[in-house]
């Protein structure tokens, strides 16, 4: 058994396949995300849902679909296999009998990125890349500069002026360039456009390689295995750009592919957007396959100032696919319920995270949730990077 049964990349939209012997970031004929695919007959054939809980804890444990191919070049910090927690008196005051939280705040770097990072650093030094550069809003940068300099790359960090300290100072403390941009991840973007276009950088930012996404789709594998392989009705998760969305709805299909799961039934998918800055709730509430650009945005959830994400149309296919919907939160209900989830269950949420927990008295109004329904949270970082 190889490795990695990784095959190759297909286009999310054209569907033209390429090799995944080459450095690529997006789709060469319609530069649209690419996705990785792997050998799933043959994964159904050799393995197991049991070999992966016998092996030593970490998100590495899922090689074999993962796409590293030759285990020397898997860099890693320790990340996955996140606690799955339930959330008893939180539920009780919220009058809902099954509800649990993911905590991705206990990844190396203290957030989600964390994985996302894993992957795409550990396939971008395998295919040869040296120098690495993201727009970042924050967290996946501190994780990118993590990364690399566990990796040995050169990295390049681009994100806006006005970034909580932290994100500032864990890239500065393991040596990767900062520069601070005036405005938004958006414009942060544009600045990495014009270097990488001068050659020599390769672009790790959401959606625009093939890698990220793979680590991040772990967290859905782990969803799995904490639930017994029968999934949750509902997964609320904070949506910026939106790639865990994604990767957790990937990870799904992939596993319905492997005849792993019991009793499937698809959880419905919510993306859980700030009021300041909501383009995928505007193009839900609208109908749209798109988002547009949301112009001002503001919000004190730095991680959910995405104006639009590079993979807006998978984002908006994940949420009708699954029946799910999109819903926004002020940044005042975000802040009370970061308040609530510590004071009733003892978690420091990130505003991120405490947005899903915001979201849940609309959706319970709205009649769109019942009590009694199995209902995940995703905390996608921890509310030390805010102090």
């Amino acid at each position: 058994m190889r490795f990695s049964l990784l095959s190759h990349l297909e286009c999310s939209a054209c569907r033209h396949h390429w090799d995944t012997g080459e450095l690529l970031n997006t789709c060469p004929d319609c530069q649209a995300p690419l996705l990785a695919r792997y050998d799933l007959a043959l994964a159904r054939k050799d393995l197991r849902r049991a070999d992966f809980a016998a092996r030593p804890r970490g998100m590495f444990r899922w090689h074999e679909l993962l796409p590293i191919v030759s285990p020397e070049n898997v860099v890693s910090l320790g990340e996955g296999d996140t606690p799955l927690l339930h959330l008893p008196r939180l539920g009780s005051q919220l009058r809902l009998t099954n509800l649990t939280l993911k905590d991705e705040s206990l990844n190396p770097t203290g957030t989600f990125k964390a994985r996302g990072q894993a992957t795409a650093i550990s396939r971008a030094k395998e295919l040869g890349a040296q120098r690495v550069i993201i727009p970042t809003a924050g967290n996946a940068g501190g994780a990118m500069a993590a990364y690399a300099a566990r990796a040995g790359l050169q990295a390049r960090v681009y994100m806006p002026a006005d970034t909580p300290r932290a994100n500032i100072e864990e890239c500065q403390a393991v040596g990767v360039e900062v520069i601070l941009v005036d405005g938004l991840i958006s414009d942060a973007a544009r600045a990495v456009s014009e270097v990488v276009q001068q050659g020599g950088w390769f672009d790790v930012s959401t959606f625009k390689e093939p890698y990220r996404l793979e680590g991040k789709k772990v967290m859905g594998y782990e969803l799995a295995e904490a639930f017994h392989w029968d999934l949750p009705d509902v997964i609320l998760y904070p949506a910026g750009g939106g790639m865990g969305l994604v990767a957790i709805w990937k990870a799904f299909a992939e596993l319905m592919s492997l005849g792993w799961l019991e009793g499937y039934h698809k959880p419905r998918m919510v993306a859980v957007q700030a009021a300041g800055c909501a383009p995928v709730v505007r193009a839900f509430e609208a109908g749209e396959k798109t988002n547009t650009f949301w112009e001002n945005a503001q919000t004190v959830a730095s991680g959910l100032r995405v104006p639009k994400s590079y993979g807006d149309r998978l984002v908006m296919e994940t949420i009708y696919q699954s029946n799910g919907t999109a819903v926004a939160v002020s940044d005042e209900q975000i802040l009370a319920a970061q308040a609530q989830l510590g004071r009733s269950e003892g978690i420091f949420a990130a505003p991120e995270g405490a947005a899903t927990v915001a979201a849940l008295p609309i959706l319970l109004e709205r009649g769109w949730l019942k009590p009694d329904e199995k209902i995940l949270l995703l905390n996608t970082g921890t509310g030390l990077k805010y102090l």
